[in-house]
């Protein structure tokens, strides 16, 4: 597997953005999808990676600098033909250290509830990140949750 910054211009990259956000609105009420698009993820401050196997993508996740401290991950996704696999801890341990790279102080999250998110939440706690409050714009729901880890 071999992670690399993503300019999001590749047919594969776009594809695997599109179902990340098809099933986050598929798998939360209206009004609760904060996934960014494709003109989102190109904003200034966000940096993208996927990883891949030779020609196949497998993954994608992403770093929203908030702040000089804080950073904000998001996008984070598998191709569905490659779950558990090691693509997800492999990104998000990339997305970890590039934030500590960076000076930031704390990574966050915001993510949903219910069964479809699951998997991605163990992830996120096997790797130390704790249930907390939100952050930025957001704002707490019966369906959102916010974890946030320390990085010093």
């Amino acid at each position: 597997m071999h992670i690399r910054e993503d300019d999001l211009s590749g047919a594969e990259t776009q594809a695997l953005l599109r179902l990340h956000l098809a099933g986050m609105h598929a798998d939360s009420p209206p009004g609760h999808v904060f996934a960014l698009d494709l003109s989102g993820l190109k904003a200034p401050g966000v940096t993208v990676w996927t990883a891949w196997a030779a020609d196949m993508i497998l993954g994608i996740g992403a770093l929203r600098q908030l702040d000089a401290c804080t950073g904000e991950v998001k996008s984070m996704r598998t191709h569905p033909d490659h779950l558990r696999k090691g693509v997800g801890a492999a990104l998000l341990e990339h997305v970890i250290a590039q934030g500590r790279a960076k000076g930031l102080r704390r990574l966050s999250l915001e993510t949903g509830s219910g069964p479809a998110f699951e998997p991605a939440l163990q992830l996120y706690r096997k790797r130390g990140f704790i249930d907390g409050e939100p952050f930025g714009a957001y704002e707490r729901s019966d369906f959102n949750q916010f974890l946030h880890l320390r990085l010093t």
